[in-house]
């Protein structure tokens, strides 16, 4: 018996990369396992087979987050299963690569679309599990954010945007959800996923590992096992005093270049 065992959670975004691994994460304690889904339909199915081999229940529905029909719709089905909904992950993102000096290189279209699904589609997810969270009087809800909604940061200024709302979007909902909901996010640094070796490709990606273990002061480039743990952590009964928490999880990025060796 897990520490979730009972418990239901919905992981959106959850077919590959961090959310995959934020599934394992919580089906390895007990969870019944929800993996939401835009596209990946294949991807999600091996996820949630993956998770009932921890011996759990695990499904996938399709859904998009920016979607607020979808949402709701995602949501009900959930409760028509199982009855109740306890813990939520708002996991999906998306962004466009541009460098922060190209303002050229973003226009209003993308501004909207990166919030669609990374502020927008949060809040939507949020709104439809609050009543049945609610009315059970437990939920905990991790919002997935980056340090570079702290720092100005990451792989444009329109995704920085989006996250720095994010992060305020987690201060409020904790104040508005209180007591019965908890409210946090995590905010990780670089992660090893396709989210940045598809884009870059193999040799790019592969310098960007050799980077954050050059000048990271733990030297250690993020994996998403690393980042799911710190958001189990906060949907579990582990975080039960913390709401409005904005969590780092950086291999200590965020306190500037590892200090280099005195030569005196």
């Amino acid at each position: 018996m897990g520490s979730m065992t009972g418990k239901v959670a919905i992981v959106t975004g959850g077919a590959t990369g961090l959310g995959a691994a934020v599934c394992h994460g919580l089906a390895a304690r007990g969870a019944t396992v929800v993996v939401n889904y835009s596209k990946s339909v294949d991807e999600a199915e091996a996820t949630a087979a993956q998770c009932r081999e921890a011996g759990v229940e695990a499904v996938a529905i399709q859904g998009d987050v920016g979607d607020d029909a979808d949402c709701r719709r995602l949501v009900a089905d959930v409760l028509e299963r199982w009855g109740r909904v306890d813990v939520l992950v708002n996991n999906a993102g998306r962004t466009k690569m541009v460098a922060h000096e190209d303002l050229e290189g973003l226009d209003a279209d993308d501004f909207r679309a990166i919030y669609r699904t990374n502020v927008v589609g949060p809040f939507q997810m949020v709104r439809a599990v609050t009543p049945a969270m609610k009315e059970q009087g437990y939920g905990a809800i991790v919002n997935v954010s980056s340090i570079g909604g702290l720092q100005g940061i990451g792989t444009s200024i329109a995704y920085a945007a989006s996250k720095g709302a994010l992060n305020t979007m987690t201060l409020s909902l904790a104040r508005a959800l209180a007591p019965e909901i908890r409210v946090n996010a995590v905010c990780p640094g670089f992660i090893g996923t396709r989210w940045f070796s598809g884009p870059l490709g193999a040799d790019r990606f592969d310098e960007m590992v050799a980077s954050q273990e050059r000048i990271t002061p733990l030297q250690r480039a993020g994996t998403p096992e690393d980042i799911a743990t710190a958001v189990v952590f906060l949907a579990d009964e582990g975080a039960v005093h913390m709401t409005g928490t904005t969590m780092v999880s950086d291999a200590g990025m965020h306190l500037g270049p590892r200090a280099k060796a005195s030569r005196e």
